[in-house]
């Protein structure tokens, strides 16, 4: 399940990235990857999802389900010069860069991290109650508001229309509350594309966290090169 690399360059480092959503249809497991690619051509990507969690992650109790699922995955992996949890809140990010040798990125601390180059006050929005911990690490009391659009309760519920103008809602209530910058905190609003669009509703920079994975991603290969 390799995806193509588009533009001028080769590709040059494989990369391994783990969706926390079980999918059967592989054009959407691998949209990540091709996203990634497309940003980054000299990435070529492979995509893997855990078993048995067709909802993903989007609480504390099917992230601590997932977390086995992902370091059992990523310990089988070989051949790899990173990998990447396509997840917000980096599940199992930190238990696997203490046991493995190459570098680990996590769609949540690389969002955050980016979004301090463009503001000094945060919204974070995405699916869950809490704020996940990458962003509350890197934000500290920077952040407005809370994170989760009414009536969004997993990924499953981006794509729809009420998804969509609850996320659109929740991001212009964010940029009234003072934020300066938006980091989009689930790597299902990258699968539906939305964070051009609240750039052109809201006027600020939108932070989508596949595009800040691969460039976290990118560097950390260029770095160990």
């Amino acid at each position: 399940m390799t995806n193509k690399g588009v533009g001028i360059l080769n590709p040059h480092f494989k990369i391994g990235l783990i969706r926390v959503v079980t999918l059967s249809d592989e054009q959407m497991l691998n949209l990540h990857g091709q996203l990634i690619e497309h940003y980054f051509p000299e990435l070529q990507v492979e995509s893997r999802c855990i078993d048995a969690q067709p909802t993903g992650i989007h609480d504390e109790q099917t992230e601590q389900l997932a977390v086995p699922k992902i370091i059992k995955l990523a310990k089988e992996w070989q051949g790899l010069d990173a990998i990447v949890v396509s997840c917000a809140n980096d599940p199992a990010v930190k238990e696997l860069r203490e046991e493995l040798s190459i570098p680990v990125i996590g769609a949540g601390e690389s969002t955050a991290l980016l979004a301090t180059r463009y503001g000094q006050t945060f919204g974070v929005l995405g699916i869950t109650e809490e704020i996940p911990r990458g962003y509350r690490k890197t934000f500290g009391d920077r952040i407005v508001g809370n994170c989760l659009p009414e009536g969004i309760h997993s990924t499953l519920d981006l794509p729809t229309t009420e998804g969509k103008k609850s996320v659109t809602a929740k991001a212009l209530e964010l940029k009234e509350l003072g934020a300066e910058v938006i980091a989009l905190a689930c790597t299902g609003m990258s699968t539906i594309g939305i964070a051009k669009e609240l750039e052109q509703v809201c006027h600020i920079p939108v932070i989508d966290p596949v595009m800040a994975e691969g460039l976290m991603t990118y560097f950390e290969c260029l770095r160990k090169e």
